[in-house]
């Protein structure tokens, strides 16, 4: 692993200064496509209305995007790097916009999973490739920040469609709020347009081909620590996410607006908390360490919040605190590519791999909690996976922070050593 501070080859083309609009281009591009991600949530009675589906049927209409990164997030990180990342993440908002369009115009159930299929390719190819056009446009002295600003992309595009989404319904339905989502896909490439000249539209020449880069890139020890970390916290959010709103509307009988702002206000705290990891980076605290600590806080506030102990309002709020810690760890992994890759091209391949870890964890967690309530019937046997999951990320983020420590010391000697080559060399 890359000692944690020094610069890498991802890093060497330094700008004289960060670029902060085309960070906040890049931004909102991704919280254009998260858009989607939040929007279906909102919609789905009234898609299931319309179109005749069953229930299974709208689940697969809602879950089309973490199924696709399951089985092809890796791939598009390949994709970015044979296309540059500048070029992928156009295409990203190019299959969005086509997506959104024939989902407007659809009549029938296999129109609208084929316009969440294109959807679903345009976030893939917008996640893995929008990171290394921040890192291309920021000093390095910025670039831990950044970073943290753009890991709030996805609390911030589900939240904005779970408050948008009830709002513009009363004007149109559920296409009103695919309309307002190509309006978002069109101001994010207005933008990115805009700042063209600040990204890179290719890469420098590089040995080998991109299967080679990527293989490269996935032989490290460190990628896999920092994947594993992820899914283990995203099986302890998504678990929240998905399934409180289930509780609440069955268990405590809200009606759905209270529902949805409640759901979406734990969505966009987690925002803050990415913010405040990028900060926690820039000030040199380790990844490890914040995905260590964060875990800890995060595995007790589960206990409070699945057990019987505390009255609904404490409860809620220990939810509002597992989003907003549980932020610094989306922001330690997602910056990690700036220390781990070792050429440019190597940020989308990883960024694919950290993409894929998260969406395995929405894949088996939910799932898991509701065949452990079902079987029990009490919503606080789901601790038994948050809380495990939460172990499971502090013994990842304890081995990320000791291969930071031993990465660290190890470059003294390295640049000690070369030093002393130096001085003996005629």
């Amino acid at each position: 692993m890359t000692a944690p501070h020094s610069v890498t080859p991802a890093q060497t083309a330094a700008p004289a200064r960060t670029d902060w609009l085309a960070v906040y281009a890049a931004l909102f591009c991704g919280i254009a496509v998260a858009f989607n991600i939040g929007k279906v949530p909102i919609a789905l009675a009234a898609l299931r209305q319309e179109f005749g589906l069953t229930l299974v049927q709208g689940g697969w209409v809602a879950s089309t995007f973490n199924t696709l990164a399951v089985f092809t997030a890796m791939l598009f990180g390949l994709v970015c790097d044979r296309l540059g990342q500048m070029r992928t993440a156009a295409l990203g908002l190019a299959l969005s916009l086509v997506g959104g369009c024939a989902a407007v115009m659809a009549h029938g159930m296999p129109w609208l999973f084929g316009s969440r299929i294109v959807e679903g390719f345009g976030f893939l190819s917008v996640a893995v490739s929008a990171p290394g056009l921040i890192s291309h446009v920021a000093q390095p002295a910025d670039r831990r920040f950044a970073m943290g600003l753009w890991a709030t992309f996805m609390p911030v595009g589900v939240g904005l469609a779970m408050i948008a989404g009830p709002l513009v319904m009363p004007y149109g339905g559920w296409r009103a709020v695919w309309f307002t989502a190509l309006a978002g896909f069109a101001l994010a490439a207005v933008l990115l347009y805009a700042r063209r000249r600040a990204f890179p539209t290719h890469f420098g020449t590089v040995a080998g081909d991109s299967l080679a880069v990527a293989r490269d890139a996935v032989m490290q020890v460190a990628p896999w620590l920092f994947g594993l970390a992820f899914c283990a916290w995203a099986i302890q959010y998504f678990a929240l996410v998905i399934w409180l709103p289930t509780f609440l509307r069955e268990q405590r009988g809200l009606a759905p607006l209270a529902v949805g702002l409640l759901t979406a206000l734990i969505v966009l705290i987690n925002a803050p908390g990415t913010v405040l990891g990028g900060m926690l980076l820039s000030r040199k605290v380790g990844r490890g360490t914040l995905i260590a600590y964060a875990s800890m806080a995060t595995g007790l506030l589960s206990v409070a919040i699945y057990l019987d102990g505390l009255p609904d309002v404490a409860r809620y709020a220990c939810c509002l605190l597992l989003s907003f810690i549980g932020g610094l760890i989306p922001t330690a992994v997602l910056s990690s590519p700036l220390v781990l890759a070792k050429s440019p091209r190597q940020i989308c391949t990883l960024q694919g791999l950290f993409m894929q870890c998260t969406n395995i964890a929405q894949f088996i967690g939910p799932p898991a909690i509701a065949a452990l309530v079902t079987a029990s019937g009490h919503w606080r046997d789901a601790l038994y996976v948050t809380g495990s999951s939460a172990c499971v990320c502090l013994l990842f983020g304890l081995a990320i922070r000791r291969y930071e420590r031993r990465a660290a010391s190890a470059a003294p000697a390295a640049l000690n050593a070369g030093a002393a080559a130096g001085s003996r060399s005629p």
